[in-house]
């Protein structure tokens, strides 16, 4: 089979990989996907694609393997592990990992794979399973050019934009600066609401106004809807953004930086996940302001 015939591999079928499957397969990409729970890979199935029994058995049969897991320890166990994807492809093969890790993680993993002969790009992507589903995401990608010129039509089905920021790590850079700017204006805006609230002004108006004016945009079209309406089934888990400023703090911990909005925002998720929340929409926020302004008020 031709490179050009041989299916798509694609790895970890959550809220943004469902969407992402289906619109390879609307443009008529053949798949073999393979999921850690079986019955997450069933629609799929009945949709046409293969489900493959490992990360391993899945890069036999493809030429471009496709992972959006949640975090550094799925990616080694995919991609690295016993049963990974380093030990069924083939050198010339391409793994695109669509998730967010730190970029030291992400380097580690394409040493693995180059010196295997396997390219490797670093491509998350910001929309959340709304962008996914449109396949308007904004893709910000690092790894070698040529690798993302292969790709690139590949890609086109699932994002809008697709920016070559740099070599390995460097799409994951932009990804923490994206979700610095995320966590740190979802902090705003509670803030804000909360304010409003307070105040004794309805806070769906003091949205409405404000989105008319310079803070406006879709982080408060959407997150601030659901901030007012209490409306806090996910969207995207405030667990995920967590694991996110986490990792961007970290890093800038170890560049020396000091980043006292973004430090903020992290202390704020860590309650979230400290309240048990981690499930909720990141709109939970709001909640987790109000318990905190609450106990300041007690005498």
């Amino acid at each position: 089979m031709t490179r050009e015939h041989r299916p798509i591999g694609f790895i970890g079928l959550g809220a943004m990989g469902r969407h992402m499957t289906a619109n390879l397969l609307r443009a008529g990409h053949p798949l073999v996907v393979w999921a850690r729970r079986p019955e997450a890979a069933e629609s799929l199935r009945a949709a046409g694609a293969a489900v493959a029994t490992s990360p391993r058995a899945l890069a036999e049969r493809c030429d471009t393997v496709l992972t959006i897991v949640t975090d550094a320890a799925a990616v080694d166990e995919v991609v690295l592990g016993e049963q990974g994807v380093i030990h069924g492809a083939r050198p010339g093969s391409l793994v695109i990992d669509m998730g967010t890790i730190s970029p030291v993680d992400a380097r580690r993993v394409a040493a693995a794979l180059e010196a295997r002969g396997i390219d490797h790009l670093d491509a998350p992507v910001s929309g959340g399973p709304v962008g996914a589903e449109r396949a308007t995401l904004a893709m910000m990608v690092g790894g070698p050019a040529p690798a993302l010129e292969r790709a690139r039509p590949l890609l086109a089905c699932l994002a809008k934009t697709i920016v070559h920021v740099g070599g390995h790590g460097a799409g994951l850079v932009a990804k923490a600066a994206n979700q610095m700017i995320m966590c740190v204006t979802l902090q705003a805006i509670a803030e804000a609401l909360l304010y409003a609230k307070r105040a004794g002004v309805d806070a769906g108006r003091v949205r409405d106004a404000l989105l008319g004016g310079f803070a406006g945009g879709p982080i408060l079209e959407v997150f601030g809807k659901r901030m007012v309406e209490r409306e806090f089934t996910p969207g995207v888990e405030a667990r995920l953004h967590h694991k996110d400023i986490g990792i961007a703090v970290r890093l800038a911990r170890e560049l020396g930086l000091a980043l006292p909005a973004s430090a903020l925002a992290e202390q704020s998720f860590n309650a979230i996940m400290g309240n048990g929340h981690g499930q909720s929409d990141s709109a939970v926020l709001i909640e987790i302001l109000e318990r905190m302004s609450l106990g300041a008020a007690r005498p």
